[in-house]
């Protein structure tokens, strides 16, 4: 095995032992304010002093410029201006990250250090904190000394700066193979997209927002159906995960469907902007049928039709 393969098998067996533990890591960082906020170190690729940054034309407001890094030229995006705070005059540090298919490197005033959280002590925010972030705080969590951390939706951030990226045109499903879909994200524009997918497709659905409230509401889905004599198989084509969500993470989530045997039949397709190598082979080992890219939209649909077409083929 080369070094490269032990490495990668070295950072899957990292996650497995998190996500088996239902914990993730947050990095943790300041804006200027006494405020605290955290991002999954997952999708963080490195952290650096502030370099030179080059700005450019028709930028969006919240993009400082661009940075030279390691060969790659990536947009500068500055977290305070997003979120509404006065951006700081001086200094800073450099978050490079690695999500929904891009690079991007955030500009914050300090980076504290990297903490361990369950996600069964990650929260929704109350409504008073989300408004405060501008809707882009989608969890909390609060750590032993008492310190609040606001855990922003950076999946947002990225749309809200770069442009949203709409569906194209999707075929419906045919109406022999129509089953319902139900699926569970944190992120509200992760749901919204998906719902544009599902409506484009004819699909029904039912969501929840975070792993613990979809497990609760698959439960029931199941209890009814045992206590209506059939199948749950026959009343739900597919069940389509976050791998990172408030309470209960999409692997654990997965792991309990998987051995639920109310569940047979169900396939299990995890839908993350973390797509890397690593977390697809974590999703198999915890029985995960399918792995698509968030915001893939054309591949996600075309998952989704495959997936239901088999299990009509297989019944």
């Amino acid at each position: 095995m080369g070094t490269h393969d032990s490495r990668l098998m070295n950072l899957i067996d990292e996650k497995a032992r998190l996500a088996g533990s239902n914990k993730m890591e947050l990095l943790l960082f300041g804006m200027g304010r006494a405020e605290t906020f955290g991002i999954n170190v997952f999708k963080v690729r490195e952290v650096c002093e502030i370099r030179a940054i080059t700005a450019t034309p028709n930028m969006p407001p919240s993009v400082d410029g661009i940075v030279s890094l390691r060969g790659s030229i990536i947009p500068v995006i500055n977290l305070a201006a997003c979120v509404g705070m006065p951006r700081h005059s001086e200094g800073g540090k450099l978050i490079i990250t690695e999500f929904s298919s891009s690079t991007q490197a955030f500009l914050v005033k300090d980076v504290d250090r990297i903490v361990r959280v369950d996600w069964e002590q990650v929260k929704a925010p109350g409504a008073a904190l989300a408004a405060g972030g501008h809707g882009l705080v989608t969890a909390i969590t609060e750590l032993p000394d008492g310190k609040l951390v606001s855990i922003l939706d950076v999946e947002q951030i990225l749309s809200d700066v770069m442009g949203e990226v709409n569906p194209g045109k999707l075929d419906a499903i045919p109406s022999d193979k129509v089953l319902p879909i139900f699926f569970a994200d944190d992120s509200a524009l992760a749901r919204k997209k998906i719902v544009q997918v599902l409506e484009q497709m004819g699909l029904p659905h039912q969501q929840a927002h975070n792993g613990q409230e979809a497990w609760t509401r698959l439960q029931a889905l199941a209890t009814q159906a045992e206590l209506d004599g059939e199948p749950l198989r026959r009343r739900l084509g597919l069940v389509l995960v976050d791998a990172e969500m408030p309470e209960m993470d999409g692997y654990v989530l997965t792991r309990h469907i998987k051995a639920d045997r109310r569940f047979e039949g169900i396939p299990v397709m995890m839908h993350s902007s973390l797509s890397s190598i690593a977390n697809r082979k974590l999703g198999q080992q915890v029985g995960v049928d399918a792995y698509v890219a968030k915001f893939h939209f054309e591949e996600l649909a075309g998952a989704i039709t495959g997936m239901l077409r088999n299990r009509k083929e297989a019944a």
